[in-house]
C-alpha cells in the first residue's frame, strides 16, 4: 500500500466525503461562536480558523458580521468546497492552503480557532513547532480556542492516530505562553448520531 503524506491523505478525505459524512462536522459551531461573543471581540478582529476543512465556522462568522477572517487548511479540495458553498462571500475571506506547522503568518491574530487539528500532531517536534507558530501568530492577550479529543475520546480519526488530552495536559503543553481561561469536556454528536468526547479550551496569550 502506498504511503500517503499529510496533504495526499487529506485531499483524499475531502475528495471522497461530503461534510455530513465527516464525524467532526457541526452545522452550527455554537461553543466556538459563544467564545468569540464572550470575549467581546470587535467585528474587525483578526480571526483565523486553522485546519478549517469544510467547517461551517467561517459561514457563521460572515453571517455575524466579522470582516477580518482567515481560513487555513492543508487540503485545496476542502477549501474549494467551502468557497463554492459561500459563493461571492468567499471573496471576503483570506484563504490559505498549507500545513499549519509550515505556516508563516504575515500578521497577528486576535482569535486563533483550532477545532480538531492539534490532536493530529503526535510527535514532540510537531507539537513544539505548533506552539512556536501560535506564539508568533497570536497577539498579546489574544485568544487560542482549542478543541481536541479528550482522554475519554477516540484514539484514531480518519485513519490516523491522534493524541488525546485532558485539561491538565493542555495547560502543561501551553504554559508558560498561554493562560487557561476556560476548559470543559464536550460530547460532540456526529452527523451519524454517535458520540465523540472532546476537551474544549480557551487560552489567552500572555505578553
Amino acid at each position: 500500500m502506498k504511503h500517503l503524506n499529510n496533504k495526499e491523505h487529506w485531499e483524499k478525505i475531502y475528495q471522497h466525503n461530503q461534510p455530513a459524512e465527516l464525524s467532526w462536522t457541526e452545522e452550527i459551531p455554537y461553543i466556538s461562536l459563544v467564545q468569540i461573543q464572550k470575549m467581546l471581540l470587535p467585528k474587525n478582529a483578526a480571526i483565523i480558523d486553522v485546519g478549517c476543512g469544510t467547517s461551517y465556522f467561517v459561514d457563521h462568522l460572515l453571517k455575524n458580521g466579522y470582516t477580518n477572517i482567515t481560513a487555513l487548511d492543508i487540503s485545496e479540495t476542502a477549501i474549494s468546497k467551502v468557497k463554492s458553498r459561500l459563493g461571492s462571500q468567499a471573496d471576503n475571506v483570506n484563504w490559505i492552503i498549507g500545513d499549519i506547522n509550515q505556516f508563516e503568518p504575515e500578521g497577528r491574530y486576535d482569535f486563533w480557532h483550532d477545532r480538531a487539528t492539534f490532536h493530529f500532531l503526535t510527535k514532540d517536534a510537531e507539537i513544539e513547532k505548533y506552539i512556536s507558530v501560535t506564539c508568533n501568530a497570536i497577539e498579546d492577550h489574544g485568544f487560542l480556542s482549542l478543541g481536541t479529543f479528550s482522554t475519554n475520546g477516540p484514539s484514531q480519526c480518519s485513519g490516523l492516530v491522534v493524541k488525546q488530552y485532558n485539561e491538565e495536559r493542555l495547560i502543561k503543553v501551553f504554559a508558560p505562553f498561554f493562560k487557561k481561561i476556560w476548559s470543559n469536556e464536550h460530547k460532540h454528536i456526529t452527523p451519524f448520531n454517535t458520540v465523540q468526547k472532546f476537551i474544549l479550551s480557551l487560552f489567552m496569550r500572555l505578553s
